[in-house]
């Protein structure tokens, strides 16, 4: 009989240790987890809803595969009615939404309904050679067509690889199940579009690189942030504290995965040390720029990529995504099709201006282009690396557009040339497109 009791208040406990758990998961579950669940639903829904993916094998070749081991653990649902993904931990823990709106993307839902707006489709580019059209004229260069056959060259998991030189694609490469209409994430690329959006309102008079922050995010007239400008921003400069750590739960995860208005929760962080005294690259920041720039222009903001530079420029495949505040992730999350983001590196090839029509200040790419002195000469002042990754001293004048998971477009001012690589390539497997651009290079020699 007592042993019969004992069994039965042990058994007892442990159910209601289990079902406390399993509430706590639920309900008030650890922000590892949820962060994780968030990134799941996130990425999944980017991929189905934007680049026409299959929900199972993002789940396992984009998120699990690469990530957390604690991601293996994530289950994801699509709802195609409702546009949305969902994805839990363990079948029923850290429940997170993300929800797909035509123009703006996927956004994470936490505490707040997404706003009704959207953005209408654009209209694909025209018929004739790229960049006018998507026509491209098969390449005729055997040296390149080498390169693009080199898996070494184009490294672990690539996607997508577009050359382009004296305006014209001369070389791309596509893997299994991508094309060149597939939209591809840029990550941390879609910083230089975020300098280029501030640039558009320099040339119209709406923004200054002297201009401080004050008006958008008042409480920094209390305080030494009142000293931050535009031009500290964009070049890393800013003083604020930041951590850009992946893996676990840092600044830069809290705020993609935690937060439903990203720029206010980067905005309250304090300064460590005066403007442009030190760099530390930040998501933050150029989040905090689309704030920025999004308060100058109001209503018409979430028009305003597509009119002033994607439309003009054809890049009708390119999505800026917001958050549940209706901010562009300034930082983070623009897709577009490998061509389109060639197209935006012979934008800025071209000192910003299309078919003839300025749309950059005169000068400004010059500018975007110059190193920040303390950052060892490594970034430059446009949200662009002046390395491909890590290499010392800086190659050539390439300037990089640099993103998580290997994206990379070089820029070869001298040469006329542009070479965006995209794909899916962790940090750990060492791989630099470094040895890719010297192999182009190589390839077309004198051209």
């Amino acid at each position: 009989m007592q042993v019969t009791r004992t069994a039965k208040v042990l058994g007892s406990t442990i159910l209601i240790v289990v079902i406390a758990a399993a509430l706590y998961l639920r309900f008030l579950s650890p922000d590892l987890l949820r962060v994780a669940t968030n990134y799941s639903a996130k990425i999944v829904c980017s991929s189905v809803f934007i680049s026409g993916r299959d929900a199972d094998d993002v789940l396992k070749i984009d998120v699990q595969a690469p990530g957390h081991p604690i991601l293996r653990y994530v289950t994801v649902d699509v709802d195609q009615e409702e546009n949305t993904v969902s994805a839990q931990m363990f079948g029923f823990a850290a429940p997170a939404v993300a929800q797909h709106r035509t123009g703006l993307g996927c956004t994470n839902r936490h505490h707040v309904a997404l706003s009704d707006a959207t953005v209408p489709a654009m209209q694909s580019s025209g018929s004739g050679i790229w960049p006018e059209g998507q026509e491209v004229v098969p390449r005729q260069n055997p040296e390149i067509e080498s390169v693009l056959s080199d898996e070494d060259l184009l490294g672990q998991g690539y996607r997508a690889v577009v050359i382009v030189q004296n305006g014209r694609i001369i070389g791309e490469t596509y893997a299994d199940g991508f094309s060149a209409q597939t939209p591809l994430l840029g990550w941390s690329m879609t910083k230089t579009v975020t300098a280029a959006l501030i640039g558009t309102l320099i040339q119209s008079g709406e923004l200054s690189l002297d201009d401080d922050l004050t008006e958008v995010f008042n409480n920094w007239q209390e305080d030494n942030r009142a000293e931050i400008t535009v031009s500290d921003m964009l070049a890393m400069t800013s003083g604020l504290t930041w951590n850009e750590g992946y893996g676990s739960v840092s600044d830069v995860t809290r705020m993609l995965y935690l937060t439903d208005d990203m720029a206010e929760f980067a905005a309250t962080n304090p300064t460590e040390a005066a403007p442009n005294s030190f760099f530390n690259y930040s998501s933050g920041t150029s989040t905090m720029l689309s704030r920025v720039w999004q308060d100058k222009l109001g209503e018409a903001a979430l028009l305003y990529p597509q009119t002033i530079l994607f439309a003009p420029l054809g890049m009708t495949s390119a999505t800026l995504e917001t958050d549940a505040s209706d901010t562009f992730v300034g930082s983070s999350y623009m897709y577009a099709t490998a061509r389109d983001w060639a197209r935006f590196g012979l934008f800025l090839l071209q000192d910003g201006v299309w078919d003839g029509q300025r749309i950059l200040p005169e000068g400004y790419v010059d500018w975007m282009f110059e190193p920040v002195e303390t950052s060892e000469g490594l970034y430059a002042r446009g949200h662009l690396w002046r390395e491909a990754s890590g290499d010392r001293p800086p190659f050539e004048d390439a300037v990089w557009l640099r993103g998580h998971d290997g994206q990379s477009m070089a820029i070869f001012p001298s040469r006329d040339l542009v070479i965006v690589r995209l794909g899916l390539t962790p940090s750990r497997v060492g791989y630099s497109s470094l040895p890719l651009a010297k192999a182009v290079i190589s390839a077309l020699g004198d051209t």
